[in-house]
């Protein structure tokens, strides 16, 4: 077996809704190998490595289908056990999945798309590969590879295991993103670690554990230094022990002898009680707590010791939600197991785990646990009376295997105002009050007790998963902080797709968003611009590009070009976009990314209307898009038409439907109709980039504008404003028909290159004619198919008297001349004469003999590659004088322009 390919869906795709992984899987020769010939010996074995499989349902709908598929006589082919065993090693490893597909590649005998969930990106693709080596290693020694390396599935599998708990967030984290997650709230990773975003764009916020984009470094820095925290607290009248710096550890004896024992000795700036000892009752037990302390921090504290119980209590926003009694790690005697064996018990429990990454820590035995033991006169091989409690830490913080017993509702109202003042003192908008007391039902003013600490990033394990008592949402409370109720951190999006169109659509949406006074941030096929400023000018109508707007806290609303590159190889770069639009679809990138018809090309274009939230956009004029409106989800479908009367529209209008269609006497006005209720936009001739209406295609893409708009809930005066002044000007839409008026004839530079666009800008080129020639420079990509590439030259046939005929630089796979010669051919079969053609292969020579050629009142069509450069060499050309024996046009366009051209 061999993967041929991995492509990684962060988002909606072809496949899922979700996240998922495609495996391209080459068989080989296991093709013919299903589990049923291979035998029972490769079936036992994969179930002993993971037993698990027997509770997946596949086909049958019940537990143990897989399992059934599995065995049975004839069985099932590798490609759906790998796709099994992926989902089921993320499992293993605390990452819960289960979706899956496996599908066999048209044409392609034993090659199979393994499709399955992933809960984290490197983890899913460790699975994937994991798995397949898995199932090599079971094989019968006939079946595999000859040069398989060997494989120790065990340790192979603690690897993974310890990838995925570095990759797993940490269980505060986690909580904070389920909670998100249950409002709506979008969120992704931004590090690759803990570093969270939620929400998109201006309504973002960020967290780190629980610290937030709203907590203030000063109220950390405060935190940190323990020092200075005591110093503050005592100001404001908040009970706290006696503290005081030492630099070694005579001074530390010094300081704990006038306090009088017991003290604690902790770090001046330590976390999660590394370096503390409570309860040091003499001179040595204080030496060897200075040296623990130093190690951990910058300095050394020596503080009054105050009795009672450790509780942690957490304020969010100002106000406490939750607090725990914190146990030290400990272990209770039976009579007949020793200390060390009672360790190992309490370790068992499914809970415990290392560091952070799960509710419960591990207790280790180490020297603080050999010194508390041996206060006691025991040791690690001691047997405790049953039930003798033996405490192990002197602290009790959980990443140091302490338990927690929930007493949110025992707290009394002074101490939780008290806990809240602390927190406030600090500065911080969630803050861990470690308080100290001998009953948390009792106010502090009638006993004994203080606050030892207030602590930035508090850990929330101890209140959602208490050991004891009922567990506490305090990560809603945390996320309800940042997003007040009915706010999900969503900003409207427009997502854009169809074969033609979109880059000028999304523009003009853009145009009218700023009319409006948004903050637009725009992706497009030759840029990302935010606010009106490019920031990038690479190709950015995938998924990448999308990320990079909706990431910036600039950007209140997002027009993202979506493509259909982007879809098939990434997915979308979010779950629901506000207004989802689908322009047309035409035969254009055939034969690449799996696609091979129009149907299949539509179905990926429809992932677009399948997440749109509020509003789809659809041609009512195209039947594969008119077919999506049994596919969205959208509270509203708005359908476009240019044509004067369309019976799909007038259905849906009768039902109480929204459509953008042209009406008028000259049937050139902009309207927008809602069931019965008819607003009148504009004419299309006052929308520059429409030359007085005479663009057809720009006037489609304005109907679609106007219909994303009020999808986007811009209004009328808005959609006005924003398209009578947008101009299809090459530094607004680069290559979407930028004409030059600066010669004695017209220049019209375009992008287009697939047949619909060559033939709608032929069509506009004709009625943008001056009455002289029409000279046409043509190409198609070099990765299109070559039927496809002759069907673009066959559109432009019939609208020009001269063709030169070009490829663009990139030659994506073909020979040098190979396009031009495609292009020539299906001239040719649509009646061109060859003198009325000429192939430059080169495109700025191709471009600079059309230049040449052109006489007063031509008009040039360039169908350009390099925008940058043709339009340079458009603007810097000076047309010589008119002579005779000018080139006017054949012998075989005069020599192909004088060799491109000597002229």
């Amino acid at each position: 077996m061999r993967i041929e390919h991995t492509a990684v869906y962060g988002g909606p795709n072809v496949w899922a809704y979700f996240p998922v992984i495609r495996m391209s899987v080459d068989l080989g020769a296991l093709e013919d190998w299903p589990t049923g010939r291979i035998g029972t010996e490769f079936q036992q074995g994969l179930l002993a490595a993971l037993p698990g499989l027997r509770e997946h349902r596949c086909s049958y709908g019940v537990p143990g289908g897989f399992v059934r598929r599995l065995t049975e006589e004839e069985g099932t082919w590798l490609g759906h056990v790998l796709e099994h065993a992926s989902i089921e090693l993320q499992n293993v490893a605390g990452f819960p999945v289960g979706f899956g597909r496996a599908r066999g590649v048209g044409g392609r005998p034993g090659v199979y798309h393994v499709v399955y969930e992933y809960g984290e990106r490197d983890v899913g693709i460790a699975a994937g590969r994991l798995a397949l080596a898995l199932l090599e290693s079971l094989l019968p020694s006939s079946l595999r590879p000859a040069d398989a390396a060997p494989f120790d599935y065990a340790a192979e599998l603690a690897e993974f295991r310890d990838l995925a708990r570095r990759r797993t967030l940490g269980p505060s984290t986690a909580a904070l993103v389920r909670a998100a997650a249950r409002r709506g709230i979008p969120w992704e990773r931004r590090d690759g670690d803990h570093l969270i975003q939620l929400g998109h764009g201006v309504k973002q916020r960020r967290l780190q554990a629980s610290i937030t984009g709203l907590t203030s470094q000063i109220a950390v820095d405060i935190a940190q230094d323990k020092s200075l925290t005591n110093r503050l607290l005592a100001d404001a009248g908040i009970p706290v022990p006696v503290q005081v710096r030492v630099y070694d550890a005579d001074e530390a004896v010094a300081a704990a002898e006038e306090m009088g024992y017991p003290v604690v000795v902790k770090p001046l700036d330590g976390n999660q009680g590394r370096g503390v000892r409570a309860g040091v009752r003499n001179a040595a037990e204080a030496r060897d707590a200075y040296l623990a302390a130093q190690a951990e921090g910058s300095g050394v504290l020596v503080e009054e010791y105050i009795g009672g119980s450790d509780h942690r209590l957490l304020v969010v926003g100002g106000r406490m939600v939750a607090a725990a009694r914190r146990v030290p790690g400990h272990v209770v005697g039976d009579g007949a197991h020793t200390v060390e064996q009672l360790v190992e018990r309490v370790n068992a429990d499914p809970r415990r785990g290392d560091g952070h990454d799960a509710v419960l820590t591990r207790i280790v035995l180490d020297d603080e646990a050999d010194q508390l033991l041996a206060r006691r006169g025991s040791g690690r091989s001691s047997v405790p009376a049953a039930g003798e409690v033996v405490y192990l830490r002197a602290t009790a913080n959980l990443s140091r295997g302490g338990t927690s017993i929930d007493v949110t509702g025992d707290v009394h109202p002074d101490n939780r105002t008290l806990a809240e003042r602390a927190a406030s003192v600090v500065g911080l908008d969630v803050a861990g009050i470690d308080f100290l007391t001998p009953d948390i039902t009792r106010s502090y003013r009638d006993q004994q007790g203080g606050v030892c600490e207030v602590n930035a990033a508090p850990g929330l394990r101890m209140h959602l998963a208490p050991t004891e008592g009922a567990p506490r949402d305090v990560a809603a409370e945390i996320v309800g902080r940042l997003f007040p109720e009915g706010e999900t951190g969503r900003i409207p999006i427009a997502a854009i797709t169809g074969t033609n169109g979109k880059t000028t659509t999304a523009h003009m949406v853009a145009a009218v968003a700023e009319a409006a006074g948004r903050r637009v941030g725009v992706t497009t096929t030759h840029g990302v611009f935010v606010n009106g400023h490019r920031i990038s000018d690479a190709d950015s109508s995938g998924p990448v590009s999308a990320r990079m707007v909706l990431r910036d806290p600039g950007v209140d609303l997002a027009v993202l070009e979506t493509a259909r590159g982007g879809i098939l190889r990434e997915g979308l770069a979010f779950r629901h976009s506000t207004v989802g639009a689908v322009l047309n679809v035409t035969n254009d990138h055939l034969g690449i990314d799996g696609i091979e018809t129009l149907e299949e090309l539509a179905r990926a274009k429809r992932i677009v209307a399948e997440t749109a939230s509020d509003m789809a956009v659809l041609n009512a004029d195209d039947p594969l898009c008119l077919a999506m409106v049994e596919h969205t989800p959208a509270r509203q479908v708005c359908l476009v038409s240019l044509a004067q009367h369309n019976l799909s529209i007038e259905r849906h209008l009768g039902s109480g439907g929204c459509a953008l269609v042209l009406e008028g006497a000259h049937g050139d006005e902009l309207v927008h109709r809602q069931g019965a209720a008819r607003t009148p936009l504009l004419a299309a001739r006052e929308i520059p980039a429409t030359y007085g209406g005479r663009v057809r295609f720009n006037v489609a893409n304005a109907l679609f504008a106007a219909g994303i708009a009020f999808g986007l809930g811009l209004d009328a005066d808005a959609v006005r404003a924003g398209l009578r002044g947008f101009a299809a000007t090459m530094d607004k839409v680069p290559g979407r028909l930028n004409v030059y008026e600066g010669h004695p004839f017209r220049v019209i530079m375009d992008y287009g290159h697939n047949p619909a666009a060559v033939e709608a800008t032929c069509e506009a080129a004709d009625r943008l004619a001056n009455g002289g020639r029409t000279i046409c420079v043509i190409s198609a990509p070099g990765d299109r198919r070559d039927d496809d590439v002759r069907a673009v030259a066959q559109a432009a046939a019939s609208h020009c008297d001269y063709f030169i005929c070009r490829r663009d630089d990139s030659l994506r796979g073909r020979t040098s001349d190979e396009v031009p010669r495609l292009l020539r051919e299906g001239l040719r079969s649509a009646q061109v004469a060859d003198d009325r053609i000429a192939v430059i292969p080169e495109e700025h020579r191709a471009m600079n003999a059309a230049l040449h050629l052109a006489r007063p009142g031509d008009l040039l069509l360039l169908f350009a590659d390099d925008l940058a450069r043709t339009w340079d060499q458009v603007v810097e050309f000076r047309p010589s004088a008119p002579r005779a024996g000018r080139i006017v046009a054949p012998p075989s366009i005069r020599a192909s322009i004088g060799a491109a051209t000597g002229v």
